[in-house]
């Protein structure tokens, strides 16, 4: 009698386990993802693969605001409007590329990756 489909590549035909061809490499594992939120600057360093750093932000309360004509403003970040990546991200108020924010002045789009970079840059939105 032949096993089902499914169960072949977990085990034998005569019932045995097969064992993995490997075992997972260290580059193969993943992390928790970094999640970064309206307060004040928290930063952090993680070391990556090729001896590499990456900073990732936990917290920033301020955005890089390129407002047009090649002018960039600090701005101050008062919520997260809405964020396309997870609606969840949305109530949470987490911050990531795409997600649109309300500041001081007006709505923007982020346009890099705070969870990677380590900085928020976003582009002004017309209304």
């Amino acid at each position: 009698m032949r096993k089902s489909v499914e169960n072949l590549a977990t085990s034998k035909i005569t019932g045995g386990r097969r064992s993995p061809l490997r075992t997972r490499r260290k580059y193969e594992n993943d992390r928790y993802p970094n999640e970064p939120v309206n307060g004040s600057q928290i930063t952090i360093t993680r070391r990556v693969r090729g001896n590499n750093y990456k900073t990732a932000l936990k917290s920033i309360d301020f955005v890089n605001l390129a407002t047009g004509e090649s002018k960039v403003k600090k701005s101050k970040i008062i919520k997260v409007i809405e964020n396309t990546t997870n609606n969840d991200y949305k109530r949470r108020g987490i911050i990531t590329k795409g997600a649109i924010l309300e500041t001081q002045e007006g709505k923007c789009r982020v346009i890099s990756k705070p969870g990677q970079n380590g900085i928020v840059n976003a582009i002004l939105l017309k209304e």
